[in-house]
């Protein structure tokens, strides 16, 4: 099965990234496609610009979406809601097509370093995507992430955080073997 995963962020440093990594370090015998949202930029979304046609990146990207058996996210949190790289992709994707998601199986999560773990985006994804095509059949949040993960080994160092986004990976592999 294929799994396409990305994180919420263009920074090279993002938390997200390192929790979405340390969660794929988890799905053997998968085939794994980490997208990078800087491979994405574009300029931002208006509609005098999409009246010039929709940019390459975008359609690249839907087809990512389109691969997948199964879609792994991790958002962060700017603000208490989508990073502006994300909301851009996002918005553009949704003009090209509704169904952003593919309808795939997904595991939504987000992290940050305070401890509601990026709780805002995650509500307004947990809501808004399945709008868009996506099938959340888990979700995760990874609180206080400096003070819970270990970024050397990519891998949570609570016990019940850790156990949690286990339960949450193994939902995921669940659906993609019926």
């Amino acid at each position: 099965m294929k799994i396409v995963a990305f994180s919420g962020s263009t920074s090279s440093t993002s938390i997200n990234r390192h929790l979405v990594a340390s969660v794929l370090n988890q799905m053997f015998g998968h085939e794994v496609r980490f997208l990078d949202l800087n491979d994405y930029e574009m300029p931002i979304f208006s509609e005098d610009r999409e009246k010039a046609g929709y940019p390459y990146q975008i359609k690249a990207f839907l087809e990512a979406m389109d691969e997948a058996d199964a879609i792994v996210c991790s958002l962060a949190e700017h603000n208490g809601s989508y990073s502006a790289a994300f909301k851009n992709i996002f918005d553009w994707s949704s003009r090209v097509r509704r169904e952003v998601f593919a309808q795939k199986p997904m595991l939504l999560m987000s992290t940050s370093p305070g401890r509601l773990g990026g709780a805002n985006v995650l509500a307004a994804a947990k809501s808004t995507f399945p709008l868009y095509g996506a099938d959340v059949v888990a979700t995760f949040s990874l609180p206080s992430f400096g003070h819970n993960f270990d970024v050397e080994s990519l891998s949570i160092t609570d016990h019940t955080l850790k156990a949690q986004c286990s339960e949450a990976v193994s939902t995921l592999l669940a659906r993609l073997e019926k």
